[in-house]
């Protein structure tokens, strides 16, 4: 196993349905709803005076502001509900979810064989946890939430999932409504019985149980004494032995208990028992990739305080690690931008002096890596969008490429460690669906193992993917995906839905959607630019498009618009920009700057006012990829990258199409919301500004199946709606 810690994940906010139409014949809006009451309220900021006329809305349960957002959801509700062509997208993504009897995702082998899983039938609206002995072993039904009532009302999904070793027990978390609020549940797998304890405020929590499978390390919040305190800040890592009370749980890991550590408190402490090694590690972590890790041997849980020593600081640049009984594999860009493996000694770790194992290579990167008994297999990425397998045995300098089942765009490995046989590859692409193959060594072949059921999807046979590289406004060059059906004809016609994200050093690799690709049935084209701020060509790709670097994220979004519009695959009339979460950043700036050039703007729960973002209880952990108000430079950045404040009155703006969820812990449903009042007064172009808010979903973690259908059927629609496409218009 490797330790990778990332607490920011790319996602999708999706919505309910709704009924009767706000559209004239004409597809105009007919009675919209009162625009919201902007004031004059400014402030000053590293020598800036800024207009925040729509402050009052960061307050979003004031009945005023609710009251507001309530009527802009209905309205928008029926406005999309009411675009032709719609309910056909709808019924379509169910028809693709009707072919196949089981997916089967969130995968989780203990080191007896034991698969642990969530599953989702055709009738599901989430995934049940099940388990079976081995690949072809009996399934058995562990966990519906679908029956589950908890202390919530509303509709509750799985999220981690941990078994302990020998897959006896296993712990995981529930969360209601979208909201991420926690709940971890533990189980006795042969009797599929609970335990009687339910432990709350475990938003972060991803257990991990101790040597005998009796106990297990946790996260938990702290539970808020004020109304004003962040319920993010001063979490604390915990030991929980199975079948106690919680409030006999003794406290492990914490910014209280480990003050001479000096932990800061807005960040995540979490503690992981490694067997291979029998270490523990202690993680401080945020959306910084670069780890802090201090450990210690298993023995100390026995002791009152465990003394901890330093492994790993952020100037260090290890991004990821594992551990044999004695050697210590680091993951690092340090001197090596592609990212190198490195290798040293767990019980004396010498980072300057380790041995490279697997060099930084040129034109290609380092994507990822497992170890087995037979040695370590690594990926390398060549521009985000071709990944190749390699196998390199211990004590070995030389790797040898595998032949893959076929050519990947994405490669996923994983194994149970150093001491087992075993790896496996998801493999995927843009028109192909994903697979998993367990690799044989001994053979040198790969064996499918695929757990979800197969499915054709003949409709998307003839796609054509066009990998491209493309000069942005700097020179610099940017990788440029683009997803079509064979014949379609460059005359500038084309819709194109430019789908991006651009933060975290998180990558948009090859991904195969059939739901998604609904654009491309319909004619269009689906661009994918992987923009700076991404991590898709290495450490200094997603350095480049953060903080005082951010502009190169949606300048490169731009620059890739235009590039389709001089090649005459679309017009600016026909390009629906859009993104999701911190995507939202690459999205509004890309309309505020050139409103010319698209057709439409769709951020999806998007961070539209991320000045402000900062006295959100999900702020601080944000710093290290945004930026402070505390620095100038980075505050000066902040403004720079905020679409709500470079909004301006009388411009000619593209439609809009604005989501939220009110339960979202991410990214606050005022900022969506304050964008979007600003946006409906500023705009001079006559054409839509729609809000929606789910209020009953959050950053879309915890969405049913539906919602998810619902919100890409809004996406699609609401796009080739506005971009002209015949069938989506009155």
């Amino acid at each position: 196993m490797t330790f990778c810690k990332n607490l920011i994940s790319l996602s999708i906010l999706f919505v309910l349905p709704g009924t009767a139409s706000a559209l004239d014949r004409s597809g105009s809006l007919s009675n919209p709803p009162s625009p919201a009451l902007a004031t004059s309220f400014q402030e000053t900021l590293c020598d800036t005076t800024l207009a925040d006329p729509y402050r009052y809305m960061e307050k979003p349960r004031a009945p005023e502001v609710l009251k507001w957002m309530k009527e802009q959801s209905a309205f928008a509700r029926k406005v999309l509900d009411g675009i032709p062509g719609r309910k056909e997208l709808l019924k379509k993504m169910q028809e693709f979810d009707g072919r196949k009897s089981a997916k089967i995702y969130n995968l989780a082998i203990t080191d007896n064989d034991r698969y642990f899983y969530l599953k989702q039938t055709p009738g599901d609206e989430t995934g049940k946890l099940c388990c079976r002995d081995g690949y072809n072993g009996k399934e058995t039904l562990l966990f519906d939430p679908g029956v589950y009532s908890g202390d919530r009302k509303g509709s509750y999904v799985i999220g981690t999932i941990a078994p302990s070793d020998d897959g006896s027990k296993v712990a995981f978390t529930v969360y209601p409504n979208g909201s991420e609020n926690a709940s971890l549940l533990i189980m006795e797998t042969g009797t599929v019985r609970l335990y009687p304890e339910t432990i709350s405020r475990c938003r972060f929590a991803s257990p991990s149980w101790t040597p005998d499978g009796s106990a297990f390390l946790y996260n938990r919040l702290e539970a808020p004494s004020k109304k004003e305190n962040s319920p993010q800040y001063a979490s604390k890592t915990w030991l929980h032995k199975a079948g106690t009370d919680p409030a006999a749980d003794r406290e492990i890991f914490s910014s209280t208990l480990n003050a001479e550590l000096a932990i800061n408190p807005d960040d995540i402490p979490e503690v992981s028992y490694d067997k291979e090694s029998g270490s523990l590690f202690a993680f401080v972590s945020n959306v910084d990739r670069r780890l802090t890790v201090y450990y210690a041997p298993v023995s100390e849980l026995e002791k009152e305080k465990i003394a901890w020593k330093r492994l790993f600081r952020p100037e260090d640049e290890i991004h990821d690690f594992a551990v044999t009984e004695k050697d210590l594999y680091l993951y690092t860009p340090k001197n090596a931008p592609g990212f190198r493996l490195l290798k040293t000694s767990l019980q004396k770790p010498d980072l300057k002096g380790a041995e490279v194992v697997v060099p930084e290579f040129r034109g290609a990167m380092l994507t990822g890596f497992v170890l087995s008994r037979s040695g370590i297999f690594y990926t390398l990425s060549r521009n985000g969008v071709q990944e190749e397998l390699y196998h390199q045995k211990y004590g070995s300098v030389l790797s040898e490429k595998l032949t893959l089942p076929f050519g990947a765009g994405t490669i996923t490995l994983s194994s149970k460690g150093f001491r087992y046989p075993e790896v496996w590859a998801v493999l995927a692409g843009w028109n192909r669906d994903y697979r998993r193959f367990r690799f044989d060594a001994e053979s040198g072949s790969f064996v499918n193992e695929t757990l979800s059921s197969p499915a054709a999807y003949p409709e998307y046979d003839d796609l054509a993917v066009e990998e491209l590289m493309v000069p942005s406004h700097d020179g610099v060059e940017v990788p440029l995906s683009l997803i079509y059906r064979k014949g379609v004809q460059r005359n500038g016609s084309n819709p194109v839905l430019l789908y991006g994200y651009g933060a975290y050093g998180n990558s948009i690799t090859p991904f195969f959607s059939p739901s998604m690709l609904l654009w491309t049935w319909k004619g269009g084209i689906l661009a994918v630019p992987h923009v700076r701020g991404g991590g898709e060509l290495g450490y200094r790709w997603h350095t480049a498009g953060m903080k005082t670097t951010k502009a190169n994220t949606w300048k490169d979004a731009i620059s890739m618009a235009e590039y389709l519009v001089k090649n005459a695959y679309s017009s600016p009339g026909n390009i629906v920009i859009n993104g999701a979460s911190a995507g939202g950043i690459m999205v509004g700036r890309a309309m505020t700057e050139r409103p010319d050039l698209f057709a439409a703007a769709i951020p999806q729960v998007g961070a539209m006012n991320p000045l402000r973002g900062e006295t959100t209880a999900n702020g601080p952990v944000n710093v290290p990829e945004f930026g402070t108000m505390k620095i100038p430079a980075e505050c000066r950045a902040l403004i720079a990258m905020d679409p709500y404040l470079n909004l301006r009155q009388g411009v000619n703006y593209p439609a809009a199409l604005v989501t939220a969820g009110i339960n979202d812990p991410r990214v606050i449903a005022w900022q969506p919301a304050k964008f979007a009042a600003r946006l409906q007064n500023a705009t001079a172009s006559g054409k839509p500004v729609l809000l929606f808010t789910d209020f009953e979903a959050g950053h879309g973690m915890g969405n049913s199946k539906t919602k998810n259908f619902e919100a890409l059927a809004d996406v699609l629609s609401f796009g080739l709606w506005q971009t002209g496409h015949p069938e989506f218009q009155h």
